[in-house]
């Protein structure tokens, strides 16, 4: 099977993909709220063990998620680094010319790559159990009583939807202009980081062209078929919450109190 990239969804009959999406909604925005309250070991171990189960009980194997973030893994990596770098304090670990690596940027480089990592794990285990039309449903009826104040909910919800549809299409052609550059003679890995910088212009003047065109033709399809917005509109599957949905608020409001309680 190949790897997944964000916003694609993982078919399956796991605890996670039988979840009512506006718990999930909730709490994948109120944990990444809350993951900025660790600041020890034990906190991470807490939020760590709270993701490795939502891991386990998503039936997603491991390695087949971890392929699908190796980009945004090389952007944590990046981030960690220049922590590694930048912050001072402490006792000095390694120093070379004008490179010091000192305790304090050691300890930051590690809990900013972890809360990084936990961040994005959990993000995209809400994309990989959850379809694009639930997403869609369940955060336009999150957003329902803010109607009454302007907020317009259906659209909010529906470029969300379209949003994270695209990502997994605008990424595979992305992958096919490479691979057509390369075909060409382009070379994507050699010389200094700006000329590989420059060597993906190609790339990404067809990648908008492709991205407007597309944009053109779901507009078109979707006036040719009548759609008008939310109004008057009806849905097919009524979002109901149960047992599963309330056992989730339950390990959220254990989540806080346990974080709360571990802060130095």
């Amino acid at each position: 099977m190949a790897a997944p990239v964000l916003g694609q969804y993982v078919p399956g009959r796991s605890l996670l993909h039988r979840m009512d999406p506006r718990a999930k909604l909730i709490f994948v925005f109120v944990y990444m709220l809350i993951v900025f309250l660790a600041n020890n070991g034990w906190s991470y171990g807490l939020l760590g063990a709270v993701t490795g189960t939502a891991l386990l009980i998503s039936d997603v194997p491991l390695r087949m998620l971890f392929r699908g973030l190796k980009p945004i893994l090389y952007l944590i990596a990046m981030t960690g680094l220049l922590h590694l770098l930048l912050t001072k304090g402490g006792k000095t670990w390694f120093s070379f010319g004008l490179v010091t690596i000192e305790e304090a940027g050691v300890a930051q480089a590690g809990w900013i790559s972890l809360r990084f990592l936990l961040l994005v794990v959990m993000g995209t285990l809400l994309t990989l159990t959850t379809s694009p039309i639930d997403l869609t449903d369940g955060l336009e009826r999150l957003l329902m009583p803010f109607k009454r104040i302007g907020v317009p909910a259906h659209e909010l919800a529906l470029m969300m939807s379209i949003a994270l549809r695209f990502v997994p299409t605008l990424w595979e052609e992305t992958e096919k202009i490479i691979k057509a550059q390369e075909a060409r003679g382009a070379d994507f890995e050699s010389g200094s980081l700006f000329r590989r910088a420059k060597s993906y212009i190609p790339v990404l003047i067809p990648l908008f062209v492709s991205a407007f065109r597309r944009a053109e033709e779901l507009a078109m399809a979707m006036e040719a078929r009548g759609y008008r917005g939310g109004k008057g509109r009806t849905r097919l599957r009524k979002l109901a919450y149960t047992r599963r949905d309330a056992a989730a608020f339950a390990v959220l409001i254990l989540l806080i109190t346990g974080l709360l309680l571990l802060r130095n």
